[in-house]
């Protein structure tokens, strides 16, 4: 079986929209097209439950359902409890307020572990924790290739270590890291670990619950909903962790860390992602329950993505002018491509965009990544990055633009 990709970009109005319709989207790993879904939840909820939620008249009563709704469904199909999932303004936010919880828990000696392929979201806050006290250690990639060897990371476990923080999936490097051995390696060396998914999640969501992290994290935004930051995090953790919430919300583990009332109708919508994959899995006649039929959607969208991400990885890995970041095939990494070009990789995009094709260049916040790869900051990197909804014309006209502008 393959994606329907008629049916699949049907669900996506930006498709439709003058300006975006005729051309190619290639960063989507700086925010995904939203669906249908989602849109009409939200317009739904601004036009008929724009109220505090949780009172004792329809409007409020409906907009709390909705709302509830959201984190039901989605701790479901993400295969962890309800009450483990919660909603934040961002990812950043939400690492951030983690942080300052970890920074009240911890004490000097303790040591953290975090890794230089990070999106500076998932690095920056945990390196703050020196400050006070607590050892920072540095899991370093491989200066050629990108890669986070596992077995670099025994070096750095020891009876100190408290959290280890590293990335599903980098932005700019692209291969997907074995969460679910990282993450028993560290649990057996008596730690807790932190995965960023910002990167993954788009390319099919995971069963968190199977990959045994302690916290993880991804944004809505990029997986085809609103501005919102997802976190799950483990009931045990959770409730060892000081509460970072409201005092009288400290029995309440989706509300321990959400220090700010969240934004209503943006978490309502957040539904809007489930219905979407429900759609997906009823169209393709995937079976089975909510976390079944997201991973055999996720299986579809993978199977997809890769082969339209060979021939493109096929074209950058035999020029001699361009350096590929990341691993040269399809299988084991995301489609999230970053080149180094002799010139800056804003300079190309900006000359990708006549030629109908939507890319980003600069240094997506990956700074210590690419410095960790001999790729000056400054110059950044060329990125092309696409989901399940991209086509193979569009692969194929992605090519041609790369031939006229390189």
């Amino acid at each position: 079986m393959q994606l329907d990709l008629d049916f699949t970009r049907a669900q996506f109005p930006a498709f439709d929209e003058p300006g975006l319709g005729e051309m190619a989207f290639f960063e989507n790993a700086g925010g995904s097209y939203t669906s249908r879904f989602v849109i009409e939840r939200l317009m739904r909820f601004y036009t008929s439950r724009k109220v505090q939620p949780y009172a004792p008249y329809e409007a409020s009563m409906l907009a709390g359902r909705e709302m509830d709704e959201a984190r039901i469904r989605l701790a479901a199909m993400l295969g962890v409890d309800t009450d483990e999932l919660s909603f934040g303004p961002s990812t950043t936010q939400n690492t951030y307020v983690l942080s300052q919880a970890f920074r009240a828990m911890l004490k000097p000696g303790d040591a953290i572990i975090v890794t230089n392929q990070d999106h500076e979201a998932n690095s920056g806050p945990w390196r703050r924790l020196a400050e006070a006290g607590i050892e920072v250690r540095e899991w370093q990639i491989d200066r050629d290739t990108g890669h986070l060897d596992p077995a670099l990371l025994d070096k750095l476990l020891d009876e100190n270590v408290r959290l280890v923080c590293f990335p599903h999936v980098s932005n700019v490097v692209g291969e997907v890291n074995d969460v679910a051995t990282i993450c028993a390696k560290v649990r057996d060396a008596g730690a807790n670990t932190c995965v960023d998914g910002v990167s993954y999640a788009p390319h099919g969501f995971p069963d968190i619950g199977a990959l045994g992290a302690d916290i993880y994290l991804f944004s809505a935004y990029k997986t085809g909903g609103p501005h919102q930051g997802i976190m799950t995090i483990r009931r045990e953790l959770g409730e060892k962790l000081p509460n970072q919430g409201h005092y009288f919300n400290a029995d309440t583990l989706y509300k321990r860390f959400t220090p700010a009332g969240p934004d209503h109708a943006q978490v309502a919508a957040s539904a809007g992602m489930v219905d979407y994959i429900e759609a997906q899995a009823a169209h393709h006649k995937i079976e089975g329950g909510p976390r079944a039929r997201s991973a055999g959607v996720a299986r579809l969208m993978l199977a997809h993505e890769q082969r339209l991400l060979t021939p493109l990885l096929d074209y950058l890995s035999a020029r001699n002018d361009v350096r590929l970041i990341g691993p040269a095939q399809s299988a084991g990494r995301a489609a999230t491509v970053a080149v180094e070009l002799p010139g800056p990789g804003e300079a190309t995009a900006a000359k990708l965009a006549p030629l109908g094709i939507m890319a980003g260049g600069g240094d997506f916040y990956a700074n210590r990544a690419l410095e960790g790869m001999g790729v000056d900051p400054e110059k950044g990197v060329l990125r092309l990055s696409f989901v399940h909804y991209t086509t193979e014309k569009e692969v194929k006209n992605l090519i041609l633009a790369l031939d006229q502008v390189f």
